[in-house]
């Protein structure tokens, strides 16, 4: 396959993964395609996620896009009427990131019986965490010596953790494609970092 018609096909397949989380889909295809502009799609992953907030229920989906020297990020939340709008509404956000820029790819697996796990086999569920530097969590608690009765004040101690993005989906929850979609991705994204760091 060329690559012309590999970026076509590409493409074709990103929209319609958007079609199929049937969440706003000419909405989420417009801002998504906007961010991309001309380049070519190396890889993406679409997850539409159903959350329960009290008595309603909020649906919410994020794109990712990773092409030749971006990581591209977009999230589209829907809300219910309310005080600033008296109809429904949803709020699409695309942020563009330079590949370079990425400090972490991390993925988590979950695996059912670990000691009997075959090579090749589809975790149970994947979180795929990505840094950039734009958000970072500081876990702090007290600082102690080894002397148990040691009452000085000693700090705080702590790390900190680039967390601009984590992602979960599961086989029960999302289905084994998108399990699989995710793990392609992040192999995609992580040989991308890799690539750019060379």
């Amino acid at each position: 396959m060329d690559d012309m018609a590999k970026t076509s096909t590409t493409t074709q397949g990103l929209r319609a993964a958007i079609e199929r989380s049937g969440y706003y889909p000419a909405l989420v295809a417009e801002a998504v395609e906007a961010a991309i502009g001309g380049e070519t799609i190396r890889s993406y992953l679409v997850h539409q996620e159903t959350t329960f907030d009290a008595n309603e229920v909020r649906r919410h989906v994020t794109v990712l896009v990773l092409t030749g020297n971006r990581f591209i990020v977009s999230h589209t939340d829907e809300q219910n009427a309310d005080t600033t709008s008296p109809t429904p509404y949803a709020t699409t956000s695309t942020e563009s990131v330079k590949l370079g820029r990425i400090s972490s790819v991390v993925v988590s697996r979950v695996v059912a019986n670990p000691e009997s796990y075959t090579p090749g086999t589809l975790p149970r569920e994947v979180v795929l965490t990505i840094g950039w530097g734009a958000v970072s969590r500081i876990d702090l608690e007290p600082a102690a010596c080894g002397d148990p009765n040691c009452e000085a004040d000693h700090g705080y101690t702590g790390n900190s953790t680039a967390d601009d993005l984590s992602l979960r989906v599961s086989e029960a929850g999302d289905g084994p494609e998108t399990v699989r979609q995710a793990l392609a991705f992040a192999q995609s994204l992580s040989e991308a970092t890799a690539d750019v760091a060379r």
